[in-house]
């Protein structure tokens, strides 16, 4: 995928993407588990941003978490961004002495909504990045 042009409107990316990729990428929305289109692929290849085509992972970087969304341990050098989040009941959670903070990613170049990264990967990174499918493009090798 070629690098797209990024909307400077909100109303541009309503015109640009999907009903359902503008609720996840836009508005930090999440896919229901095991429904996505990438869970399971083992195509070698980059995964790049839905919204703006930038290259976001290497399929070397994938593993099963499990977890019903693709998963990977390392996005490439400055792919992502990152920021804290204790929203949807996390706060309920940390008075209750389980989780707390989360860490949403966003893609580096477009700004747009790709999942969370966990310290809870199982390779070396020790990093889970849980991204949506809908999020995602792969340019296989």
């Amino acid at each position: 995928m070629t690098k797209r042009q990024v909307p400077e409107s909100e109303e541009e990316w309503k015109q640009t993407l999907t009903p359902e990729q503008y609720r996840i990428l836009r508005e930090k929305g999440t896919e229901m588990a095991f429904t996505g289109e990438y869970v399971h692929e083992k195509a070698d290849g980059t995964y790049e941003c839905k919204a703006c085509g930038n290259p976001l992972f290497s399929s070397d970087a994938k593993f099963d978490s499990g977890t019903g969304w693709p998963s990977f341990d390392q996005a490439l050098p400055g792919a992502v961004e990152y920021h804290k989040e204790s929203s949807h009941g996390m706060p309920v959670l940390r008075s209750l002495g389980v989780g707390g903070e989360r860490t949403e990613i966003t893609c580096a170049r477009c700004g747009s909504h790709l999942g969370h990264v966990f310290d809870d990967g199982p390779t070396k990174t020790g990093k889970r990045y849980c991204i949506n499918s809908v999020c995602l493009d792969l340019e296989e090798k």
